[in-house]
């Protein structure tokens, strides 16, 4: 298929080398014009100036941006994606933004003759590269899905529709919901375990292949306790991420009180110097001053 993505950042730009790997055509455009260049010389294709000569001519566009503002910025106005889609093509929204954004995007799409999917993705920077990712979908229409569901295969796993439009994204909040309380559970246990004299990694070894063991203890414990939070996914992005759950759980009347508590854990990350630590980093507030990690 003729693609456009837009975005090139840790998940984008691998994201779309895959696509390109696959022998889809494949335009990009990032904001950062030196990156999209970049991209273009290493992986072939091509690069656009703006998301509306990205989308022309091409099937299904895919958008990885930062936020929901991010998002309308190159879905919108006269340089935007629905400026340059034509009518019967998709766009797949792999951002990680707010349930209602997804659903404002479906209408503005239907309005134009255009399919609309929301799709973020769990498995970070690692699942990206790899092409190992969980896609998680929302859609108003099954052919939609149905046709971008091979395409987005050259990235996943995984990849599943679990809804109309805002199905992805909610899904998504659940993932991070999780993810935030393991993350918290695994600091805990295994900051007391060094204080007790114990050897973590053999601890590990042995507690991972019981009840209590999780992708995160598997993939992050080693390099917890060794101080080393420079994997995957950004504090500053989690606490974007978890603030918008908290919000879909107050519009739906249903209480996060772990939740809660672990993103005010995240802001005193944050106060720490943690900005570009990843999510593993809430073990480092546990820790005494002098044991703590310096900014990376």
């Amino acid at each position: 298929m003729n693609v456009a993505f837009i975005g090139l950042g840790v998940m984008g730009g691998p994201m779309a080398r895959h696509l390109a790997t696959k022998g889809h055509r494949v335009t990009v455009y990032n904001r950062t014009a030196q990156k999209a260049e970049a991209w273009d010389a290493a992986n072939g294709g091509s690069h656009a100036a703006t998301p509306r000569e990205a989308a022309r001519g091409a099937d299904i566009v895919f958008v990885c941006v930062g936020n929901d503002d991010d998002v309308r910025s190159v879905i919108y106005g006269d340089d935007g994606v629905l400026a340059g889609i034509a009518t019967g093509g998709i766009v797949v929204d792999h951002t990680t933004a707010s349930a209602t954004l997804a659903r404002e995007l479906a209408a503005a799409c239907a309005e134009r003759g255009v399919g609309f999917i929301d799709a973020p993705v769990s498995g970070g920077q690692a699942g990206a590269e790899n092409g190992q990712l969980s896609v998680m979908c929302g859609a108003d229409d099954q052919d939609v899905f149905d046709r971008a569901y091979p395409v987005m295969m050259s990235y996943a796993k995984v990849c599943k529709r679990l809804g109309n439009a805002g199905s992805g994204q909610l899904a998504k909040m659940v993932n991070q919901i999780c993810i935030a309380g393991v993350v918290q559970g695994l600091s805990e246990g295994l900051n007391l375990a060094m204080a007790a004299g114990l050897d973590p990694d053999a601890l590990v070894e042995v507690i991972s292949q019981g009840a209590a063991g999780s992708w995160q203890m598997v993939n992050r414990s080693k390099t917890m306790v060794r101080n080393e939070f420079n994997f995957g996914f950004a504090v500053e992005w989690m606490r974007k991420d978890l603030a918008i759950c908290l919000d879909e759980a107050k519009r739906l009347g249903v209480d996060l009180p772990i939740t809660r508590v672990v993103n005010d854990f995240y802001g005193e990350v944050l106060e720490m110097g943690g900005r570009r630590w990843d999510t593993s980093s809430l073990i480092a507030r546990l820790r005494a001053p002098g044991d703590q990690p310096r900014e990376s």
